[in-house]
């Protein structure tokens, strides 16, 4: 099977200072790939690469098979959403109206809705959980509802691959699990930037972990989380165990030390 997406050999810098170097992974059709790592890892500026906001210095993005740079813009638009962590705050707009946006690709210049877009509109609504929120003033939802509302706008644009770059940032912890595990049962092959691991471990495929712009593990998040990898990446000392449902890791963290006085603990206790 051919993957969605191919990423080989990225690299770029901005203001002087390197921040992807030499970034390489794919993602097969339908699974959800989470990219993880400390602030400054180049998370967002690797997604932000992958739907051509910024053009890497060196290396290439394939998408169905094909260079991103070689796409024309609306297919593109057609083949790639996007959903960023800050939400647009349009006082004026609808529900409907900015899912509706999500046709924007497939119309031409005053083209307006048909029937089918109209149904299209709907059952996205209805999928999301936001049916009876299609007239409420878009300004006026929750974060969670907000970040519902732009994933039904993604829906309707069908496209190939979903990015969306930290989606439960600012949401408490029963919308962060609703919006990734909406997101998990589109079907859709997706890209998320994510910071909980534990919500990364449980809900995605497969895990990409970045330190300093760098690929520092990639795979299963039983290969990704191990306790020693956590400690160098993120400087904590954690202990992972088994989630008591679903059997991927549980990461446990300690307070009130450094992971490396944790591990001098460990030398020091050990036979």
């Amino acid at each position: 099977m051919n993957p969605v997406l191919r990423a080989e050999q990225l690299s770029w810098h901005a203001d002087g200072k390197q921040i992807l170097n030499d970034v390489s992974f794919l993602l097969q059709p339908g699974k959800m790939l989470g990219l993880i790592g400390p602030n400054g890892a180049g998370k967002s500026s690797l997604l932000r690469c992958l739907y051509r906001y910024v053009q890497p210095d060196s290396g290439k993005i394939l998408l169905n098979n094909k260079e991103i740079k070689s796409i024309d813009h609306k297919t593109f638009a057609q083949m790639v959403a996007v959903v960023l962590q800050d939400t647009p705050t349009e006082m004026h707009s609808t529900v409907q109206q900015i899912v509706a946006t999500g046709l924007t690709p497939y119309k031409g210049l005053f083209q307006g809705n048909n029937k089918e877009d109209n149904d299209a509109i709907q059952s996205a609504l209805c999928q999301v959980g936001l049916a009876d929120k299609a007239d409420a003033s878009f300004s006026h939802l929750s974060g969670g509802e907000k970040q519902r509302a732009l994933i039904a706008r993604a829906i309707v644009q069908r496209p190939s691959l979903l990015i969306l770059d930290e989606p439960t940032n600012h949401l408490d912890i029963r919308y962060q699990i609703q919006i990734l595990e909406l997101v998990r049962s589109l079907g859709i092959t997706v890209v998320t930037s994510i910071h909980d691991l534990n919500l990364a471990s449980a809900l995605c495929d497969e895990l990409l972990l970045l330190a300093d712009g760098r690929c520092v593990a990639a795979g299963s998040a039983d290969e990704v989380l191990t306790e020693a990898r956590i400690s160098q990446v993120f400087g904590v000392c954690c202990q992972v165990a088994k989630h008591p449902q679903h059997g991927k890791p549980l990461i446990h963290y300690y307070y009130g030390y450094t992971a490396a006085e944790h591990r001098g603990e460990i030398a020091n206790d050990a036979p």
